[in-house]
């Protein structure tokens, strides 16, 4: 019981201080992140990533590490969130291995969909927090052009008789069509969010704001005519399309002119996608004892379920727990980075939190606590909240304050 009142006093601060100064108050045993990094995010089957292996792409995470100096031999836990892997924990385990963690580091692989690199966090946070260990990494890594997602397995009829049940197998754009249709989103509200995003992005990559987040990733690629692969190193983004707009984006044709308002396109929808994120967390004392840079302070989780057929607005039921959790508002807050798997949902997740357009996503389609801490240090920010929409109606949402 002692336990829990400590770490409870340590997510929301002493009963005399409240809000965000409560956040601010720096503890020995504060859960904290030294390292925040990706990889370049590129596009399935056509950008830089589409050859590379999964196991490839976990080695590359793997070897990037923090500085000042090699930590490898000292993290005692490897937690990796992915979706799309099979037998995920072969590649996981021996990728880290091969990238030269001890024998003795643990490895294990969570998946909750869209959520499952915050749940590798989260899951090292908490081990960090109740005392179980000092140092872990956490890593979020998917391949599309690898690992396509095949859809839902076939539910025995004694599971698709309730309805909600059934819908959890229904395709993403479904249930995109029944958020503008449900909440009254327009095509032309969704096509100018997903322009802005575009323009975001665009004008944060031309500046180089990505850099200090992105670690080159080495891996092969085929030669388009004679098949022959070669090592090269991807630098930077490449679904990132330039020059962008609202006008260009309304002549993009229905992506799904069988459901609602066929409302959502190719232009407001997220490109499938091929890349990898580590973050790097321990106790506030270790950190200081190892002389590394904190960047963030781990606050808090929440995770809560929605109905299926509209799981895109799921950051609209998780953030304003997290806020709760954490003693704070959406005033307290400096950046969201809220998933953009579909405009409709993005949109109505903006209009219902009152979220000021400049605080969403500013750099862009959300890439989530990489680029949300880089962020909040370039801006000099305090608060950065993460969120995203998860398959089968769930949501989740975190939040972290900057050292």
């Amino acid at each position: 019981m002692q336990r829990v009142k400590q770490v409870a006093a340590h997510i929301t601060g002493s009963s005399q201080t409240k809000g965000l100064p409560a956040l601010e108050q720096k503890h020995d045993d504060d859960v904290v992140i030294t390292m925040a990094i990706r990889s370049p995010l590129c596009k399935a089957w056509k950008g830089g990533l589409k050859d590379a292996t999964t196991d490839e792409l976990f080695l590359e995470m793997f070897k990037a590490r923090s500085r000042p100096f090699d930590v490898r031999p000292l993290v005692q836990d490897i937690c990796v969130g992915t979706v799309l892997t099979p037998s995920s924990m072969y590649p996981a385990r021996t990728a880290a291995l091969a990238a030269g963690f001890p024998e003795s580091t643990a490895v294990q692989t969570i998946n909750r969909f869209c959520s499952s690199g915050l749940m590798a966090v989260t899951d090292i946070g908490n081990k960090i927090r109740a005392g179980q260990i000092e140092i872990g990494l956490a890593v979020g890594i998917d391949s599309m052009s690898q690992n396509p997602d095949d859809g839902s397995p076939p539910q025995s009829g004694l599971v698709s008789c309730n309805q909600a049940a059934k819908d959890c197998t229904e395709k993403m754009g479904w249930t995109s069509e029944n958020v503008a249709v449900d909440f009254g989103i327009t095509r032309d509200e969704q096509d100018a969010f997903a322009a802005r995003s575009f323009q975001r992005a665009e004008r944060a990559q031309a500046a180089g704001y990505f850099k200090k987040e992105i670690v080159p990733f080495t891996v092969y690629q085929k030669d388009r005519v004679t098949g022959e692969k070669k090592l090269v190193t991807v630098t930077e983004d490449d679904g990132i399309r330039k020059g962008t707009t609202k006008e260009g984006l309304a002549k993009i044709r229905a992506a799904f002119p069988q459901w609602g308002n066929s409302t959502t396109t190719g232009g407001n929808a997220s490109q499938l996608t091929d890349g990898a994120a580590a973050v790097l967390l321990m106790t506030r004392r270790k950190a200081r004892e190892l002389g590394l840079t904190i960047l963030a302070k781990y606050i808090t989780t929440a995770v809560t379920g929605l109905a299926p057929r509209i799981m895109g607005i799921g950051p609209t039921y998780a953030i304003p727990i997290a806020l709760k959790q954490a003693g704070i508002t959406v005033e307290d807050v400096d950046i969201f980075e809220i998933n953009e798997a579909f405009a409709s949902m993005a949109v109505y997740s903006q209009r219902t939190l009152s979220i000021p357009a400049e605080k969403l996503n500013p750099n862009g389609g959300a890439r989530q606590i990489a680029t949300g801490l880089n962020e909040l240090h370039r801006s000099q920010g305090k608060v950065l909240v993460t969120s995203m929409c998860i398959g089968t109606g769930m949501g989740a949402a975190a939040v972290f304050v900057r050292d």
